[in-house]
């Protein structure tokens, strides 16, 4: 019997980076912060490299890379398209992020919006100048869509806006089953995929979904792009989402007044040079997943995030993150508690003393951490294409001899971020002039 070969999952640049210790050894950096930003695929920045020398603005240019990079462009939309199962009259626009195209869509909805108070900030915000009513999520998937149900017929929204997968506790909501809520009382769907799509296929057209969300540098390709795909009926009319060169088909003056045609979408809401390179990156990473993301990346990520699952469970003290005791699916992101422990110095000395790269925070949730922990901060290790089992295993024994010995070398607050004291390493290795403290949000 011939033995099936699974197709092998597509390398990350960066997989073999070594970073530098307080204690001055050197190790392979165990990078657990996919969920935040994941590297860009190899295949991704090789095709990048490829298209600079063509580099040039699209549409409207009658040089040869002009045309070249304007047909770059659209190929990409179509690629990204596919990929996510946009259906015929879908339309794709290209944005900075999800917090980008979710505000995008909240210019284009016609009433108001339902949200669960799990969400992203980036869902949580958009509707702030629209009505916009939150629903408690409740202890299992099956109470929180009867609460879901209910704020629907007491709300009568136009959108009800949900996240594929927890960036907190990476458990997923069962999709189909909100449309069809939704779209029995007259509402449309969006959903944020920034977390979903990097680790399940995500479909829009299967779904039943009005609207898809996600950002390029979650899926592989972090070169400042995202996207908003979906019905084209609401986004050709709303208000121009970067009113500019590009957006119009003409602008006049007349009284003194400007008078404007709009273009349809996606151009309505791309005033200005595109980002060419984050498109064609977005694009190159859907490729690569596209033989991979039906079984072969969750088969990976599943053995591993049971095992991290497992692992911390065992450890004294270690408390994981959940919102619900019936969740479907989860896909591979892990927040917890390790006792009394602040979490920002546990998230420094796994970075400082073992080179392991996890996040600490509320992660941009405030509202659920408000739940889940009483508003303190956790620590989330997320896994992605480029997750070892030797990562797994360092990061549980890293957190069993915090728990049982606590940090090996002293560390203080600083604008509110523990950091080692002193730090030996060089943080700023491409010599470019480092800068620390900096805020910084993950989407």
């Amino acid at each position: 019997m011939t033995a099936v070969l699974r197709p092998a999952l597509p390398p990350t640049v960066g997989a073999d980076l070594e970073v530098p210790l307080v204690d001055g050894r050197r190790v392979r950096y165990a990078d657990l912060d996919a969920a935040a930003s994941a590297p860009p695929l190899q295949s991704v920045a090789d095709h990048v490299a490829e298209v600079l020398p063509y580099y040039a603005s699209v549409h409207r240019g009658a040089g040869y890379t002009s045309r070249v990079c304007t047909s770059l462009l659209e190929s990409a939309r179509e690629t990204v398209g596919r990929f996510l199962g946009a259906r015929e009259d879908d339309v794709v626009v290209f944005t900075r992020n999800t917090t980008d195209a979710f505000a995008l869509l909240a210019r284009a909805v016609p009433g108001p919006v339902l949200t669960l108070d799990l969400e992203h900030h980036a869902t949580l915000l958009a509707w702030r100048h629209t009505a916009h009513h939150v629903v408690a999520a409740r202890g299992s998937v099956a109470a929180t869509l009867g609460a879901l149900r209910a704020g629907i017929e007491a709300h009568r929204p136009a959108l009800v806006a949900v996240t594929g997968a927890s960036n907190v506790t990476g458990e997923t909501l069962p999709l189909t089953a909100i449309v069809e809520l939704a779209h029995a009382a007259g509402a449309r769907v969006a959903v944020d995929a920034a977390q979903l799509a990097p680790h399940r296929r995500v479909d829009l057209a299967a779904l039943g979904a009005d609207y898809l969300a996600l950002s390029g540098h979650k899926l592989y390709a972090p070169y400042g792009v995202g996207v908003l795909v979906g019905r084209r009926d609401c986004l050709d009319v709303a208000p121009a989402h970067l009113a500019g060169g590009g957006a119009v088909r003409s602008v006049a003056v007349a009284d003194g007044e400007t008078d404007t045609a709009w273009l349809p979408a996606p151009q309505r809401h791309e005033g200005g040079t595109p980002n060419l390179l984050g498109a064609v990156a977005l694009a190159a990473a859907c490729r690569a997943l596209e033989p991979v993301i039906d079984s072969v990346v969750p088969a990976h990520e599943r053995e591993l995030a049971t095992r991290l699952r497992a692992g911390l469970t065992d450890v004294p003290g270690v408390r994981l993150l959940a919102c619900f005791e019936d969740a479907p699916d989860q896909v591979a992101v892990v927040s917890f508690e390790v006792g009394s422990l602040p979490s920002g110095l546990v998230a420094a000395a796994l970075s400082a003393e073992h080179g392991i790269g996890v996040r600490d925070g509320r992660f941009c949730a405030h509202p659920l951490l408000d739940r889940l922990t009483g508003g303190r901060d956790a620590v989330r290790a997320s896994l992605g294409l480029a997750s070892t089992a030797d990562d797994v295993e360092r990061l549980i024994a890293a957190v069993a001899q915090l728990v049982a010995r606590g940090p090996g070398w002293t560390y203080a607050q600083r604008d509110g971020r523990w950091v080692p004291t002193p730090d030996p390493r060089d943080l700023d290795p491409l010599a470019v002039g480092n800068r620390e403290g900096l805020p910084g949000c993950d989407r």
